[in-house]
């Protein structure tokens, strides 16, 4: 069974949000405190994680970020709420790994609805069967869920991981940035199509050649190019 770890110090919200999410058939465990959080996750890690942005102690940040820098919870999906509509605060979670976006007050349904969403994304990444992609050096295997350049290991995100798939198997074609919301994210995103910069960014640190080869077509969205013939 799915386990889902949810953190939030708001007593009411997580035990609606823990309803409605075995009622869809996952398993959940409660937490109020950041530092309980990250205990939870050295030492069991969940399949999905729910985490407000403001808690008592270690924030929703500093929680997402010790996930993304710790090999066992690296590609863990991560769902983050927050009160604060600012999209700087937005930006802030996606800039650090976050897969997702909810601004409170939100539909629980809405939340059961974008965890099964993320969760159907990862799962088609994880098929067994399917083929590594390539792309120049870059060797996407999709059994494994991992990423690497000329043998060397790139650590994504579960979202970037999934972009990044999605940017090579549609090459050469001029993407919208709401298309790769629908394909990529899996439902009309509300958080608005600036989320897609932000991973296209993150994609562009972590993989330099894509620096030139994942072009930004102006007012509309993005361009995978071929890549560029190896070095002599």
């Amino acid at each position: 069974m799915i386990r889902i770890l949810v953190v939030e110090d708001d007593r009411d919200i997580a035990e609606l949000v823990g309803r409605y999410l075995e009622r869809a058939g996952f398993r959940v465990e409660l937490l109020a405190s950041g530092r309980d959080a990250i205990a939870a996750l050295a030492e069991r890690p969940p399949d999905v994680l729910v985490l407000d942005l403001m808690l008592p102690g270690v924030d929703g940040l500093e929680i997402c970020r010790a996930a993304r820098s710790n090999a066992r919870t690296a590609n863990i999906p991560i769902i983050m709420l927050t009160a604060r509509a600012e999209e700087s605060e937005r930006i802030a979670g996606l800039e650090i790994g976050a897969d997702d976006y909810i601004g409170k007050p939100f539909s629980p349904n809405e939340l059961v609805a974008r965890v099964r969403a993320l969760l159907r994304r990862v799962a088609r990444s994880e098929t067994p069967g399917t083929t590594a992609a390539t792309y120049g050096p870059v060797v996407l295997n999709s059994d494994e869920h991992t990423v690497t350049v000329d043998g060397q290991p790139v650590a994504l995100t579960a979202k970037e991981f999934l972009l990044l798939q999605y940017l090579i198997g549609h090459r050469g074609r001029v993407l919208s940035r709401d298309l790769l919301l629908t394909d990529v994210w899996g439902y009309t995103y509300t958080g608005g199509t600036r989320t897609v910069d932000v991973h296209v960014r993150r994609l562009r640190e972590k993989l330099p050649l894509l620096e030139r080869a994942l072009v930004t077509v102006k007012q509309f969205g993005y361009k995978l190019l071929d890549p560029p013939p190896p070095r002599e």
